[in-house]
């Protein structure tokens, strides 16, 4: 008899489920913050980094952060972070405020 022979039983390679698909070990979670999020926490304007948004609890530390469009904002703010979308940089310009990216 060979080597894993189970006496007719099916085999445990054979009942084991396989895997199935693919996970990127380079795929980078950003964490995301909105501008509606912006204009609410920062209703003066002014700087805002990443330890800023850490401090008032909207993300995590130690995480990418990306700014999404979602909301409006009306005050000038200078924003820097991990990444922008498109819209959010729109916005952000059109206010009087500024990106830079990290």
């Amino acid at each position: 008899m060979k080597a894993g022979f189970e006496g007719g039983q099916l085999p445990l390679q054979m009942r084991l489920p396989k895997l199935r698909g693919f996970k990127n070990p380079f795929k980078v979670e950003f964490q995301v913050v909105n501008l509606d999020k912006l204009s609410e926490h920062f209703p003066a304007g002014g700087d805002v980094t990443v330890d800023d948004l850490v401090a008032k609890g909207l993300v995590r530390k130690n995480q990418p952060v990306k700014v999404l469009g979602t909301g409006e904002i009306t005050v000038a703010v200078n924003v820097k972070a991990n990444a922008f979308s498109s819209s959010a940089t729109e916005k952000i310009s059109a206010a009087g405020g500024s990106t830079e990216t990290l």
